[in-house]
């Protein structure tokens, strides 16, 4: 869930410190970003991976009276249940088999300061109440510990998924949400920043230049209308990949197309999103129908024949890929019988014989 600001038309929008890119929905992201780091509430950070999400939170920080205090970062979606809990909250020594000294965890080492929790979703339903009890009574125990640590952090929340349907599915605790949806802030997918991938092309290409020694002064305009028009499913950070690898593959002083990959300067939906994906399965199919029914006619009336079919061949494509062309890992991944898998690669135009799948496998 986003938020107007169209009101806050008194509010600087100018970039914010590392943050490239004057479209006027980046524009709206740096007033409220400043608006937000006056105060202490907690914000939720929303949008695509590779939007900037932890480049705000960083601002955020940096523009708040806690400026002087400790930013700690925690990506939750980086452990498991059991090493989050301790990474968030500490643990003394004794409280499970491998505690062999007391340890701070990120909340007290954050106090006077700013804690970043990435991928927040990720959370399990018992370190979510946790959570709920940090921002409504500024304490919590450590891990095996019954003493109780009063911590003063302000907490910015980030999320790469509708935080709304996650609550609607069971998946996130309603009054968690709430807690950390006070100051909400919508980062927009690279694709619907007009103007900006310009702006970021360039500054990639001086940033990359210099760590490299080269000396790239021009951009061919065929590399740039592509660039241009490319979804970035991988927003940003897909971009800043795509041009450290020109940099580095580059013999001349200008970016030419052929240093981009097949994937921006081609046009079949399997280019769109053949080298960066989306993370989950879920993003990934409505890339793919994104891909396809932006292609369709306005006077098509038979969607469902024009768009399933080819996210259903380029899902098996994706999924073949991710699983190294194992037909039996990728049947199982797809919760399909491999007969039934071989059938569909067979009715594309894909399979091969199961022989050389053995060979794969082996």
């Amino acid at each position: 869930m986003g938020t107007d600001n169209s009101n806050f038309s008194n509010v600087d929008d100018s970039p914010l410190e590392g943050l490239v890119g004057t479209s006027s929905t980046m524009r709206s992201v740096y007033q409220m970003t400043r608006l937000s780091a006056a105060s202490s509430s907690s914000v939720l950070l929303l949008g695509e991976t590779g939007t900037g999400k932890e480049l705000i939170a960083a601002a955020l920080h940096k523009l708040s009276d806690r400026a002087s205090g400790p930013f700690v970062r925690v990506n939750c979606g980086a452990l498991t249940e059991s090493l989050l809990d301790s990474e968030l909250f500490g643990h003394v020594r004794g409280s499970f088999t491998d505690a062999v000294r007391d340890r701070t965890g990120r909340f007290e080492a954050a106090h006077g300061g700013t804690i970043f929790l990435d991928e927040v979703n990720s959370t399990s339903s018992t370190l979510q109440v946790k959570l709920l009890r940090v921002l409504q009574e500024r304490e919590f125990e450590r891990v095996g510990d019954t003493r109780t640590i009063q911590v003063d952090v302000r907490v910015i929340a980030a999320s790469n998924c509708d935080l709304n349907l996650e609550v609607s599915e069971g998946r996130f605790r309603e009054d968690l949400f709430w807690r950390l949806n006070v100051l909400p802030i919508a980062l927009p997918p690279l694709r619907r920043r007009e103007g900006d991938v310009e702006a970021l092309v360039r500054f990639f290409l001086n940033v990359y230049c210099q760590a490299n020694g080269k000396e790239i002064k021009k951009i061919h305009p065929d590399a740039l209308q592509a660039l241009v028009e490319y979804q970035w499913p991988g927003n940003v950070r897909e971009l800043q990949n795509y041009i450290e690898r020109a940099v580095v593959l580059s013999q001349g002083d200008q970016l030419e197309p052929s240093l981009l990959p097949t994937a921006v300067i081609g046009d079949s939906t399997a280019a769109q999103v053949a080298v960066f994906r989306p993370t989950d399965d879920q993003s990934l199919i409505r890339e793919l129908v994104y891909n396809q029914l932006s292609k369709a006619e306005k006077s098509d009336t038979d969607l469902y024949r024009q768009i399933v079919e080819p996210v259903e061949k380029e899902l098996l494509v994706q999924v073949l890929h991710a699983c190294n062309h194992t037909q039996t890992k990728a049947a199982t991944r797809l919760g399909i019988n491999r007969n039934t898998l071989y059938k569909k690669l067979t009715e594309f135009g894909l399979a091969k014989s199961k022989s050389d799948d053995a060979e794969t496998e082996s």
